[in-house]
């Protein structure tokens, strides 16, 4: 199957095209290379999923290109039977910074995509939105019903974005799913993440930094289950015209995550604190029930089994891994 991939060189699109890949299929991956942080690791990506593709008999091609050019969207769609739409501006704090960059990235890219995929008559697009959309809790965990109040506008492009997946799924039949992903982490992730600073900072015999109290809440979904349940839509039509959650059903406060990290690596550092930074939601937590009704989603990791599988990752890749996290 020829499949295309936004964002693919990316963490969780690095995941998917890797699998992909690996699995025989024909993967095209278009990312612009943002350096929103230390491209080295999306150069790892790439190199993982190729040698994927090589060892399966599968083809990988990379187009460093963005996602706004609607011409060259268009031409990678028309060869394109499924679609991944990984490609955003990440980062709630650089969409405080620079809106209107996030906006051409996350909504204009989108449209594109969308109307290209409409246009050649694609089996699906899933979309990969995020818990950003939710913003201050009515009640937890979030349900897809739950009020959509963004409160930074990373989480407003990111409710447009499947908006836009929905309308073009009723309006003009495309095939569309949307997920609602939960604080995603694992082998490769954005070293700007809480998780990846802890790990970093204590392996190094430095105390982790908390922004805020730490009585802050996250819903922390490990990556292999992300994948897994985007594989599955490869030619699963269960869930078309949706929108879902996918997160770990397990939360955890960022002081308890900052405890267990220091424990597994050296429990004999302190804990400090700075100031909390603005936009970040204070509580994510997610009800995934109506992904297990549609596609039978369970996830398979809770977050100390995850956080020890990611230390140990991060220990055996530290030689190329750590310099990068360190860097950014």
């Amino acid at each position: 199957m020829n499949v295309l991939v936004t964002g693919g060189a990316g963490f969780i699109g690095g995941h998917i095209s890797e699998h992909l890949a690996g699995s025989g299929h024909d993967v095209t991956v278009i990312d612009n290379f943002e350096p929103y942080y230390d491209l080295g690791i999306k150069e790892h990506n790439v190199e993982a999923a190729r040698e994927a593709a090589a060892d399966a008999g599968g083809s990988y091609e990379l187009v460093r290109e963005s996602i706004t050019d609607a011409t060259l969207v268009d031409d990678l769609v028309a060869n394109s039977d499924v679609i991944y739409h990984q490609a955003a501006q990440a980062g709630v704090r650089k969409s405080v910074d620079e809106p209107a960059k996030v906006n051409s990235y996350n909504v204009d890219g989108t449209v594109n995509v969308l109307d290209a995929a409409r246009k050649h008559d694609v089996d699906r697009v899933v979309v990969a939105s995020s818990s950003s959309v939710y913003g201050k809790p009515d009640y937890l965990p979030y349900d897809e019903a739950h009020p959509t109040t963004p409160v930074s506008p990373y989480g407003v492009s990111k409710l447009a974005t499947e908006q836009y997946a929905r309308v073009y799924s009723e309006i003009y039949g495309l095939p569309t799913v949307s997920l609602r992903y939960f604080t995603v982490y694992g082998p490769r992730m954005r070293p700007n993440m809480a998780m990846t600073n802890f790990v970093s900072r204590c392996l190094h015999g430095e105390p982790p930094v908390i922004y805020g109290t730490g009585e802050q809440t996250r819903d922390f979904t490990y990556v292999e289950d992300v994948r897994r349940v985007n594989e599955q839509l490869l030619t699963d039509d269960s869930a078309d015209g949706e929108i879902l959650n996918i997160g770990s059903t397990d939360n955890i406060d960022i002081q308890t995550l900052a405890e267990v990290v220091r424990d597994e690596i050296d429990p004999s550092l302190e804990i400090v604190y700075d100031d909390p930074r603005e936009g970040d939601a204070e509580h994510t937590h997610a009800d995934v029930s109506k992904a297990a009704a549609l596609l039978g989603y369970e996830p398979t990791f809770d977050i100390r089994e995850g956080v020890e599988q990611f230390i140990e990752w991060y220990r055996a890749n530290e030689d190329w891994y750590d310099s990068l996290v360190r860097r950014s």
